[in-house]
């Protein structure tokens, strides 16, 4: 078995596997309009009438459809859209100027800073979709764990995760590769690990999120972009390390992307579409539209109404049918759609 999953892995990384579009859940919910108008003093509302969207300019066509339906089943609503990168998206909302921040992954720590100083609370985050497989060289691959090729690891638990980068968490801290099982020349081999800085972005989100909040331990060695973090693994047998998104490139066939399982005795898994969609590969991001909702106070009716739709079988079927792009996208199940709608009451 073990051999059987490092193969699946390096067959991923060099684009063996499966990477094709996933169908929506037919277990959706079908949109059920409801009548909604654009109040006039909305402060998204533009001098046309329009309504305003800021944030991600990966989501375009996504957005562009999700609007196209939406104007379909509410006529004389119209949009227009102005979308640089999710790092303008809570910018736009907490200024008030747009209805919602789609965003192609978590909002930082660095991003959220001055909508909670200008409101005193957190925008509320609803997830539409997943944000990306693992397609192979050549393209992207979302967020990771990757190791030297030659490191014979099958796969980790994120409670080991947690206990190889951080320190402090529940069990203690993982420092050598003889207490993830593996004997020979790694048994009395202390773990290498590396990672991006810790500056407030990726690798800060991702220690709040999924590693316990807690600090990184005293050995990681942080580096400013991604392909010098892939660099550090392909030249360190005994190297571990936490990737964002991006493409190893010509150092795909000395490093190796492991599979993950959510906790201990789960199986581990590889980012394939399939896996996405069911939450079995654990650092799988999600496509966000964060939105203002003041706690206790019921949610813009115009923008639940288009959370609604998002949230649909129509509207997760224009995610899946999305052709792949630099990100490539998945829609939710059933059930997890259905604890994002919860959100919206």
């Amino acid at each position: 078995m073990k051999n059987l999953r490092i193969t699946a892995a390096a067959a991923l990384l060099a684009g063996a596997a499966h990477a094709g579009p996933i169908a929506a859940d037919p277990a959706l919910p079908a949109y059920q309009p409801k009548p909604v108008t654009v109040a006039k003093d909305a402060p998204y509302r533009l001098p046309d009438g329009s309504v305003y969207i800021v944030g991600n300019d990966g989501m375009k066509e996504m957005l562009g459809q999700l609007n196209t339906l939406f104007t379909k089943t509410h006529p004389g609503v119209r949009f227009t859209m102005l979308l640089e990168g999710s790092s303008t998206g809570i910018g736009g909302l907490t200024a008030g100027v747009s209805a919602f921040a789609p965003m192609g992954r978590e909002a930082w720590p660095t991003d959220l800073g001055g909508f909670k100083e200008a409101y005193g609370y957190q925008p509320t985050d609803i997830r539409i979709g997943y944000d990306g497989y693992a397609r192979g060289i050549g393209q992207k691959n979302p967020p990771a764990i990757y190791v030297n090729a030659k490191n014979p690891l099958a796969g980790l638990n994120m409670s080991q995760v947690m206990r190889l980068f951080t320190q402090g968490a529940p069990g203690g801290d993982i420092t050598q590769w003889r207490s993830l099982g593996l004997g020979g020349e790694w048994a009395q081999r202390a773990i290498h690990v590396y990672g991006p800085r810790d500056d407030g972005g990726f690798a800060t989100s991702t220690r709040v999120a999924l590693l316990g909040g807690r600090t990184f331990t005293p050995r990681y060695e942080p580096s400013p972009k991604f392909a010098e973090t892939m660099k550090a693994v392909a030249a360190d047998p005994y190297g571990i390390a936490l990737g964002q998104w991006g493409d190893p490139g010509p150092l795909a066939p000395n490093v190796k992307l492991l599979p993950l399982a959510p906790k201990d005795g789960t199986a581990f898994a590889l980012p394939t579409p399939e896996n996405v969609q069911a939450g079995r590969y654990p650092m799988a991001p999600h496509l966000h539209v964060y939105v203002n909702r003041a706690p206790g106070k019921p949610l813009d009716p115009l923008v639940k109404e288009y959370l609604r739709l998002a949230l649909s079988r129509e509207g997760q079927a224009i995610i899946a049918a999305l052709p792949p792009a630099d990100e490539p996208y998945v829609p939710l199940t059933a059930a997890e759609a259905a604890q994002e709608l919860a959100k919206l009451d």
